[in-house]
Order: structure tokens, then C-alpha cells, then sequence
């Protein structure tokens, strides 16, 4: 039997959830409050309560070999309905009477979170996030933006693996330095090419790789930062009333996405030292990480998913920053027009500046 957790108000039992304005647990029914450190005993208290809710019945078939594979079947304790979902969701809501469920057993033991960023901002403010991200767009077609309708918004607690560690680097770079002058007869260009070393240790802290497959790594990173400063010890009720997913990528298999991030901030950190120069390109670079470990942690986005013209559009929202990030449709014909302006522009540009130089007798 599938174990759930559901967090009642003891003043009229209805379910309570996390606020993200409040960064308290609130009942929506008669707006009692309770700060966290309360719901650690209420945690402790329904450690061992299980429901024993079993049904027999002839009804249906049998389902064929592989075709439940990646499902789970739950039971809520609130209106008995069956809530069904993947293997990796950690946190939902009952479809038929809305009361927010955490699945304990994806949070236990060795898949326990160790820390959580808590919701900020909330399902309001990803819509006007989306809003004002449509209207900073010039080139979005004006009926996707009259016309654009949310067909879902939800609020997932996205599970990461945190990367520390220390690296030693030494990096090469080629760079040139140019020099241009002209005389009576010829305009002339003189390149000079060096090679450049640096070397040194630099540490990083909570590098973040998504643990999710189901989440692009580039919507996720685009999201990014997330302020670790506000990074809290997990509970289970700060899930209460968001979705959350249990990683399905594991800390070992994010390793490599890990270093390839590490191995490209230290050699763009370094290649910020090289200056003076007109072009700086890494030869070689050699990068040693040790003393490196990983955590465990679920950080807040709102996902936002549109259709439009038969196409499907999905947004995401740091839901402590409110950065916000999607792809949008181009209107063809603006995108045009606004070309033709940049290239009329450019030209009356070059005209004047060739009118300047025949007026100064340059030409």
C-alpha cells in the first residue's frame, strides 16, 4: 500500500498548504497560519500512522506485460479517490477533491531531499510573469499575445544535485594585438600573436545539474540563479499544495554535466584576466577538481504551457526570482519590416558619415 501525506487544520480539519507569501503553512478555510517549526512535530506525529485501504474487485481486465511500468496508484485520505501518477512524482494534488498529497515513500531514505529554496512568489505572479514576458517581446505575433490562453500552470519543485568543489587549472591562451596605419599609397595592418599562460585554484559552491529528465537543462539553467542564501533544511510541508518529482538522474550520472559547467567557468573566469588584447582564444586548459561532494535539493519553478496555431509553448518561472524564460512565435512580417529599418538605418548612416568625409576633404 502506497503511503501519503496530507497536512489537516486542526481548527476545522480542512487541508492546509504552504504559502509562498507568507512562507507559512495557511488553512484557505478559515486562514489559520502555522509557522514550520510547528509542523515538525505534526511530521514526527504521523510518522507511523498508514491507512489500510484494500478493494477487491472482478470489474476490468488485466493489464498487458510493461503497460504499468512508471505508474503509481494512491489512495486520498480525504475523499478516497485513486490519484495516479509517475513513478518519480513526489508531491500533487487528489484530481476529485483538490486536497494537496505528498508521497512519503519518494522522500524516504537515501531520496530524502537535504535542503529546499521554498516558494516565493506564487501562481499569480507566474501570471503576470508571463504577461509582462510577452509584452517586452516586439516580434510576437499581436494574436498570440490577445489570443494566448494558459491551458496549465503549476508550481514543481524541480530536484537538483548541488555540486562543491576546489579545482586547479592551468589554461593557455593565443591572442593577438593589432595595429593599423595608412601612408600616401597603402593602408597597412600589423599582427602581433602571443601565447599566454595562467594558472591557479578556484572554488566552486552549489553548481546546479537538474535531476529531472523530464526537464530541459537549458530551460532549467536559463532560470538561473537561484539565491542559496534562502536554502532551508527539507520538510515534507513545504510541498504541500506544489507538484514536486523525485530525481530520476542520478548524482553519479550528473557528474559530467557538472564538470563540463565547472570546466567552462573556470576557463572563462580565467580568460577574464587576459586583457589588452584584440582577440584571446584557449589553446589548451587543464583542470584538476578534488575534495568534490554533491547534495540534494528541490528548488521552485512555475511551468506554464500554451497552444497556439496547433503549437505548444512552455515557459518557466523561477518561482523565488520570478526570471522568467520561454520560446515565442515570430511574426514574420514584423521580423521583416524591422530588418528593412535596420539595414535603411545602417545605410543612411554609412551615407552621412562618406558625406562627412568628402566635406572634410578625406575623400
Amino acid at each position: 500500500m502506497q503511503t501519503l501525506r496530507e497536512y489537516k487544520c486542526p481548527c476545522c480539519g480542512g487541508a492546509i498548504e504552504f504559502d509562498s507569501r507568507l512562507q507559512k503553512m495557511k488553512c484557505p478555510y478559515c486562514d489559520t497560519e502555522f509557522d514550520m517549526e510547528t509542523l515538525k512535530s505534526y511530521d514526527e506525529g504521523l510518522s507511523g500512522a498508514h491507512d489500510e485501504m484494500e478493494w477487491e474487485t472482478t470489474a476490468g481486465q488485466e493489464w498487458d506485460d510493461g503497460e504499468t511500468d512508471g505508474l503509481r496508484s494512491y489512495v486520498c485520505n480525504s475523499c478516497g479517490g485513486e490519484i495516479v501518477c509517475d513513478e518519480n512524482t513526489a508531491a500533487t494534488s487528489c484530481p476529485f477533491c483538490g486536497n494537496p498529497v505528498v508521497m512519503m515513500e519518494k522522500l524516504a531514505g537515501s531520496l530524502k531531499p537535504d535542503i529546499v529554496i521554498p516558494f516565493k512568489l506564487d501562481k499569480d505572479a507566474a501570471k503576470a510573469g508571463l504577461l509582462k514576458h510577452l509584452n517586452s517581446k516586439r516580434l510576437v505575433p499581436k494574436a498570440f499575445k490577445d489570443e494566448n490562453h494558459i491551458d496549465e500552470i503549476k508550481g514543481v519543485y524541480v530536484p537538483f544535485w548541488l555540486f562543491d568543489t576546489d579545482v586547479d587549472a592551468q589554461v593557455r591562451y593565443r591572442t593577438t594585438r593589432l595595429r593599423a596605419w595608412s601612408d600616401s599609397e597603402f593602408d597597412y595592418t600589423e599582427t602581433s600573436h602571443y601565447l599566454v599562460s595562467r594558472g591557479g585554484s578556484i572554488g566552486f559552491e552549489h553548481v546546479p545539474v537538474d535531476g529531472s529528465s523530464k526537464m530541459a537543462d537549458d530551460l532549467m539553467e536559463s532560470i538561473e540563479p537561484f539565491d542559496f542564501s534562502e536554502a532551508v533544511d527539507f520538510q515534507t510541508a513545504y510541498l504541500a499544495g506544489f507538484f514536486a518529482d523525485k530525481y530520476d538522474v542520478d548524482a553519479e550520472q550528473s557528474i559530467q554535466r557538472a564538470n563540463e559547467r565547472v570546466k567552462r567557468s573556470t576557463e572563462e573566469s580565467f580568460a577574464s584576466t587576459v586583457t589588452g588584447y584584440d582577440t584571446v582564444t584557449t589553446e589548451s586548459s587543464s583542470v584538476s577538481l578534488h575534495g568534490g561532494k554533491a547534495r540534494y535539493a528541490l528548488y521552485p519553478v512555475w511551468l506554464l504551457n500554451t497552444t497556439w496555431n496547433g503549437n505548444k509553448y512552455t515557459f518557466a518561472m523561477n518561482g523565488q526570482t520570478g526570471k522568467f524564460v520561454g520560446d515565442l512565435p515570430v511574426d514574420k512580417s514584423a521580423a521583416t519590416k524591422w530588418m528593412l529599418g535596420l539595414s535603411v538605418g545602417t545605410s543612411a548612416a554609412i551615407y552621412g558619415f562618406v558625406n562627412l568625409l568628402h566635406g572634410i576633404g578625406l575623400l
